[in-house]
């Protein structure tokens, strides 16, 4: 066995036996942001600079002292829903790497949770964040939403075709009901693009990607020609608004620009690009995932090892980056054969820099907007860092 190997399966059973020792329940970088005082805050700060300036105070205090501040505020550790997701789909690739059957029965009791906690308040079946968070409008905790449901899903797919088991695949058809009633705009015969949540219509190409792959891929699976042309037609959207160099925006139009185009999102627009091409075979959704894939390794890596947060900044060093990179470049190693040793990078400097010697991943290195100096935050999130790695890392497992 060769040793880069040995060393990502050691990583990965620290990180198991300290979520084992540790239970589900964990922090989230968002929890915090759901109190009611930060709500009003994030709303004044949108409107005047004064309140923006107290805004960009408390999340520096929040980032530099993240235990003590969820301490203070009474914030209290919560299993997340798209963190489970995760674990069962990881849980299971490495069970049909392992061969042991523990990994498949936490993949089962993360399985188990997810079917007693989905929303009974839309069609179909959905999940969300077990907090509130604020966009345009306010968004309850809880509210189903395409990105957690799509991951979710993912996971009710590996264990269905693992086991040929029909109630998983029955599963993934009602999150395709759900999905099919999230707030659609048609920009014209051609073009869709899905929103978000059932709250209110906004457009995200990577939200939107995600549910135009899972839709495909079911649609597919039952023979569904509806799901699968609704599929087509939002990534039709996303695709023609790709920008010159490559690189996708976080927003769509006709919402305005965010002019952000950072690591993680855009890994996940890569990832669900080739997913596609691969089920319909499309030449211009090659295109399009080449020339993304080709900003994406030129851009976000510091010597094709460290993941920056967007093409002009380095901070934050994010455990997100670092995951997202490690998943992506694994599935595109298939066809981008290079991204295997940047993958592979990434895995080792993220160990060896952000992996605590109790097994668990630090949030990440940040630089500090007020005393510029780089500080590690170690607070171990559970969906943001440990599910994400987990996932990242096991998928790694794969290719090497």
């Amino acid at each position: 066995m060769n040793t880069q190997k040995i060393k990502i399966e050691k990583s990965i059973l620290l990180l198991d036996n300290w979520i084992s020792q540790n239970g589900w329940t964990g922090f989230d970088p968002y929890d915090i942001k759901e109190l009611p005082f930060i709500i009003k805050l994030t709303d004044l700060g949108n409107k005047y600079f004064f309140f923006e300036i107290i805004r960009e105070i408390l999340f520096e205090l929040f980032l530099t002292f993240p235990n003590f501040s969820r301490k203070l505020l009474k914030i209290k550790p919560q299993i997340n829903a798209k963190g489970m997701g995760l674990f069962a789909k990881s849980y299971l690739q490495l069970y049909n790497h392992f061969k042991k059957e523990e990994y498949l029965a936490k993949a089962n009791e993360c399985i188990s949770w997810l079917d007693k906690n989905y929303s009974d308040k839309y069609e179909g079946k959905g999940w969300g964040y077990p907090f509130g968070w604020q966009s345009k409008k306010y968004i309850p905790k809880y509210t189903p939403n395409g990105i957690v449901t799509t991951a979710i899903g993912d996971a009710y797919w590996e264990m269905y075709k693992l086991t040929n088991d029909q109630k998983y695949l029955n599963t993934c058809k009602n999150i395709c009901e759900f999905l099919v009633k999230l707030p659609i705009d048609k920009i014209n015969e051609t073009q869709i693009c899905f929103s978000y949540t059932p709250i209110y219509t906004n457009h995200v190409h990577n939200l939107n990607l995600f549910v135009a792959e899972f839709l495909i891929r079911i649609g597919k699976e039952i023979a569904n020609q509806e799901w699968i042309e609704l599929g087509i037609a939002a990534t039709n959207y996303t695709v023609s608004n790709q920008l010159g160099n490559g690189a996708f925006d976080y927003n769509g139009p006709p919402e305005k620009p965010q002019n952000m185009i950072d690591n993680y999102h855009t890994g996940f627009v890569i990832r669900q690009l080739y997913a596609i091409w691969k089920l319909t075979n499309d030449e211009k959704y090659y295109k399009s995932l080449e020339l993304c894939y080709n900003h994406y390794i030129n851009n976000f890596f510091i010597d094709k090892t460290i993941p920056k947060l967007t093409p002009t900044r380095k901070y934050r060093l994010d455990i997100h980056s670092c995951a997202e990179a490690i998943n992506c470049l694994s599935d595109l190693s298939e066809i981008f054969t290079e991204g295997k040793q940047i993958a592979v990078n990434v895995a080792n400097w993220t160990i060896e820099n952000l992996q605590d010697e109790k097994g668990y991943f630090y949030h990440g290195i940040f630089k500090s907007r007020i005393f510029q100096n780089e500080y590690k935050s170690k607070i171990p999130y559970m969906r943001w860092a440990q599910a994400w790695m987990m996932r990242g890392l096991s998928n790694l497992l794969k290719v090497i």
